[in-house]
């Protein structure tokens, strides 16, 4: 009989730790565009509260979609109750970003944004996709 209690407790810790490796794991970001810029081929995870300091890391190319129009691109991240981080493009150019963000007061964060703008310069304002948001489960 304790075997058999030995081997239900086991395979439980087992599948339990499937569920959490799958929560875990990358998922896909839809591609983020606006005039002029675009976040493709992206993914994003959720990192492990005891390493890499719990936050939301995010990885895909980003593209300046209008190379001829003289403007730089960039993302914005952003985890719950922090400004916007910016992470620069390259004109006429496709850089491929690996990045995370989170906040450092905290094990783990549980919220975050993302968006994709073209720089337009001072005089106008800069155009950005609408905010995409994730929530960590569980």
């Amino acid at each position: 009989m304790r075997k058999w209690v030995t081997v239900a407790v086991a395979a439980g810790l087992f599948m339990g730790g499937i569920g959490a490796a799958v929560a875990d794991s990358w998922q896909e970001i839809k591609t983020r565009t606006t005039d002029g810029s675009k976040f493709r081929d992206a993914k994003y995870r959720w990192e492990p509260k005891d390493g890499n300091h719990g936050g939301f890391h995010f990885k895909g190319d980003l593209v300046d979609s209008f190379p001829n129009d003289g403007h730089n691109v960039y993302l914005q991240a952003k985890v719950q109750g922090y400004a916007w981080n910016r992470f620069n493009g390259v004109q006429r150019k496709t850089v491929h970003l690996d990045r995370e963000v989170y906040d450092g007061a905290a094990l783990y964060s549980t919220d975050a944004s993302i968006r994709v703008c073209r720089d337009r310069g001072s005089l106008r304002p800069d155009n950005c996709s609408p905010e995409l948001s994730y929530h960590r489960k569980g």
